[in-house]
């Protein structure tokens, strides 16, 4: 069975960094974009953060390369997701998710596996 398990959630405040991992299951993912998406209540999924395979990184906006910090490794198909300064804006459940191959596509049709989300709130 393949899949990803996200992990490294919880309430933080204001200012704190956090590290969230994915470790991913049951097929390799060393080719496969790996990505992070958030949604928080009442809102879409939206798009975090890319890694290719080869470790070219693509952020939503500028401000997000400032605070997060996407990486991989790719032996044990895990991802991995940084977040600095973090402000209560950043509450919601993050998602990892991998394609089948290589995609540069930010929405959420164009990735395959998806884990089940951990919580991040932080509090002010």
């Amino acid at each position: 069975q393949v899949q990803l398990a996200e992990s490294g959630g919880g309430l933080v405040q204001a200012g704190d960094s956090l590290d969230l991992s994915c470790a991913g299951s049951g097929r390799s993912f060393s080719r496969s974009t790996m990505a992070w998406f958030r949604q928080a209540p009442g809102k879409e999924r939206e798009f975090v953060a890319l890694i290719s395979w080869w470790g070219t990184t693509t952020y939503s906006t500028d401000s997000a390369r400032g605070r997060f910090t996407i990486s991989r490794n790719n032996a044990q198909s895990a991802a991995y997701l940084q977040i600095d300064n973090l402000t209560p804006e950043d509450t919601a459940v993050y998602y990892c998710a991998a394609s089948d191959g290589t995609t540069w596509n930010q929405r959420t049709e164009f990735y395959h596996y998806w884990g089940r989300g951990t919580q991040v709130t932080v509090s002010s």
